[in-house]
């Protein structure tokens, strides 16, 4: 038997990347993709809610779910860059509270797709008696009031369709009396037409089989100031779970994936949120070590596609040169990892940049190579944060600058303070609230005093989201990956 290492393998110098930082353009994502719990969590019908910083994966596993279609399971995916939400906004309802005014046109939706994978890809159907009835009354009602069996989703909510409501599903026994309505006029009966609709797809569903409604980009048109994109968001989750739930009660496996951007949902305030996040959700997290997923077998994966051509176990140290530290006795992999948040984007780019700049005729990357790289790679990562911190923090550049002005990767309050009190483009903030601010998307970690059991220790959200900022601190650390980016001296 031929040994593994005997199968030719390629030379850094015969490759442009290890792949791409954005899931919608990565051509290695499906071979290199990572059963990372929270995929395992969703696709298992354990939880229903994905959560996890920009940049985590939270595409890559929509991507992974909406394409892993089979005989016995169902996707369908919902993205959100050219959805009608002027249309949607109109089903909201009058007189209840606010984190409630969407719950019932999301549950329409969701049902509605639903429909739409039982008659359009279900070979199952009808697998029994009662499913038969309830696909021919769901059949009857998409068809007579869209016209098709498989209605473009961004017209479910168009004004001026019309539906309708005589035979078929049992309207009445849910106390609507009316033969047809105009869509517009759907949150007056929406109560209604859903209890019906569910009675049908719950009945329908296959118990051998698994369906998925998937959503994503949710973040789009964020904005913390906008309180019905967050009505839109918390009523899109309560729908999700209130149909996991019965699903789950009468021997369904269905599941309304929701995933989400850990800031956005942070922000979220609606009843029963804890029991949500306790018990129906999961986060993607990523680690240096251990026994669990890391951005070493990340990349590793990576390595043994582009440089093992998918035959050849690639490591890391048949890439990187272990055998020199990096200053401060670091391995190189170390020394990477600590400037990143622990998101597959940021290692990808930092290797794809050691791999743009490396000039050595060695076939490893050495330290030279990452020491060039460190620039590019610190001007990317100050670039991510805009997205995430802009409309949390809308003056989060004025706050960079003063940490610019600190001059240092570590500084105390006070210095902090004195350089704030410099800046008039930040306003009367704080310092303990601005710090507060640059402390919740990891700009920077407070110094925790030892207690009996050892030492000083930086706290950093990224590695711990249930991490909370502790005023009463003095010391401070800006990230190592943003030292390049703002200038900073060690």
């Amino acid at each position: 038997m031929q040994e593994m290492t005997s199968v030719p393998s390629r030379a850094l110098s015969d490759i442009d990347s290890f792949g791409a930082i954005d899931a919608d353009a990565d051509e290695l994502l499906d071979a290199c993709f990572q059963d990372h719990d929270a995929y395992l969590s969703v696709r298992d019908m354990r939880s229903f809610l994905i959560v996890g910083r920009k940049g985590s994966g939270k595409t890559a596993i929509y991507k992974r779910l909406v394409d892993g279609a089979d005989s016995s399971t169902f996707p369908v995916g919902y993205s959100f860059d050219d959805y009608p939400w002027a249309h949607h906004d109109l089903q909201a309802e009058n007189g209840v509270p606010e984190e409630r005014r969407y719950i019932h046109s999301w549950r329409y939706l969701i049902l509605l797709g639903l429909a739409k994978v039982l008659l359009n890809d279900d070979q199952s159907q009808p697998w029994s008696d009662e499913s038969q009835e309830a696909m021919s009354a769901l059949e009857a009602f998409v068809v007579d009031s869209y016209g098709s069996r498989n209605p473009d989703f961004s017209q479910l909510f168009s004004p001026e369709e019309e539906l309708h409501f005589k035979g078929g599903l049992n309207f009445k026994a849910f106390k609507l009396d009316v033969e047809k309505l105009k869509v517009r006029e759907l949150p007056i009966h929406i109560q209604s037409v859903n209890r019906a609709m569910q009675e049908a797809v719950l009945t329908a569903l296959n118990p051998a089989n698994k369906y998925l409604v998937c959503f994503d980009q949710l973040d789009l048109g964020f904005s913390v100031q906008d309180s019905q994109y967050s009505q839109r968001l918390t009523g899109l989750i309560i729908a999700a779970r209130d149909l996991f739930v019965s699903a789950r009660r009468q021997g369904k496996k269905l599941n309304p994936v929701v995933l989400l951007r850990d800031d956005i949902y942070q922000d979220l305030q609606f009843e029963d949120k804890n029991k949500v996040t306790e018990n129906f959700s999961s986060r993607v997290l990523w680690s240096e070590s251990g026994s669990g997923l890391t951005l070493r077998g990340l990349m590793e994966s990576r390595f043994n596609e582009t440089l093992g051509e998918g035959v050849r176990k690639v490591p890391w140290e048949d890439v990187f040169d272990e055998s020199r530290e990096m200053p401060g006795r670091q391995s190189k992999y170390r020394h990477i990892c600590d400037r990143t948040f622990l998101r597959p984007r940021d290692v990808i780019k930092f290797c794809n940049e050691v791999l743009r700049t490396h000039q050595s005729a060695s076939s490893k990357f050495d330290n030279e190579s990452v020491h060039a790289a460190r620039d590019a790679y610190s001007d990317y990562l100050l670039n991510e944060l805009d997205d995430e911190m802009a409309k949390h923090v809308p003056k989060y550049r004025g706050l960079l600058e003063v940490l610019k002005s600190v001059g240092s990767e570590k500084f105390s309050l006070e210095e902090f303070a004195a350089s704030l009190k410099l800046r008039h483009d930040v306003g009367e903030v704080a310092p303990i609230a601005a710090l507060g601010d640059l402390f919740e998307f990891s700009v920077i970690s407070y110094l925790k005093p030892g207690g009996r059991g050892g030492g000083s220790e930086y706290v950093w959200r990224y590695k711990d989201p249930r991490a909370r900022f502790d005023s009463t601190v003095v010391a401070f650390r800006v990230h190592p990956g943003l030292k390049e980016a703002l200038g900073l001296t060690r």
